[in-house]
């Protein structure tokens, strides 16, 4: 499945080089890599230990059209908000997250088959996307260019579709199994991979390294609009403390450069 996200990748790759042919935009090329801190239905919500336990990886290649300078004839576009202001990101991306309990409920002085059980539950989410973002920079697009060591902050909004490909185990044996499952879990585990469609929002800064190379760091908010991207899914209205779909929050260094 993995290889379609590429697929379309290079699709929209060869669009945006057809969009610069007949309108003069520029283009950018980078790559991102950076922990990534996955909220989901294993841990305790709002917990340090969960947070901080349940971190994974993630890496990918990005694209950016940039609006202020036209590649064709070396120059800048037309002045106007938009472009000065704006530019589109596009993204090919993978993170993997291992999973397990952390909190109160597993902490050591607990005891019981429950407690067990909990603590010996593990799970892992495997996640390739593909989609676009919107950025936004306040300060100028053009003087930033033109400014060697200079910075420019952003804020992006954006949609990306998902391939999942989900883990879930015990240590104690099979899930699904009394002897092996709380009772919140039971018909609530998948190995089953899928897709969904999700929701990105990030905040962040280039730094000007060079006039072709910026460096780049952003934190990136991505809700998944399923609640099966982790493998586990309790029933929401018995247990509503895991009623919120899956998200994640990823921490991006980046190093971007300017195609001529």
């Amino acid at each position: 499945m993995p290889k379609y996200f590429i697929l379309t990748f290079l699709c929209l790759f060869g669009f945006t080089n057809s969009i610069n042919a007949q309108f003069g935009f520029s283009h950018e090329v980078g790559a991102i890599v950076g922990p990534v801190a996955f909220q989901s239905d294993y841990g305790e919500r709002h917990d340090f230990a969960t947070n901080a336990g349940n971190t994974g990886y993630g890496i990918g290649i990005i694209h950016y059209l940039n609006f202020s300078y036209k590649a064709d004839c070396n120059c800048y576009t037309p002045e106007t908000f938009f472009n000065d202001h704006f530019k589109l990101r596009s993204e090919l991306s993978y993170n993997k997250t291992e999973l397990q309990h952390f909190g109160r409920w597993v902490d050591s002085k607990k005891t019981g088959l429950i407690a067990d059980q909990l603590r010996a539950m593990r799970g892992s989410s495997s996640v390739t996307n593909i989609g676009m973002q919107l950025e936004y920079f306040p300060l100028s697009i053009r003087e930033f260019t033109a400014t060697i060591g200079s910075f420019a902050p952003f804020v992006s909004l954006g949609g990306q579709f998902s391939f999942y490909d989900p883990e879930a185990y015990s240590l104690l044996g099979p899930l699904e199994s009394p002897l092996t499952t709380p009772d919140k879990y039971l018909g609530a585990t998948t190995n089953q991979g899928g897709t969904v469609w999700s929701i990105v929002s990030s905040v962040g800064c280039r730094y000007k390294l060079s006039p072709l190379a910026d460096l780049m760091v952003d934190m990136r908010l991505q809700y998944y609009f399923s609640n099966w991207v982790d493998g586990l899914n309790p029933d929401p209205t018995r247990y509503p403390e895991n009623k919120a779909n899956d998200w994640n929050v990823w921490f991006n260094f980046g190093y971007i450069y300017y195609l001529q």
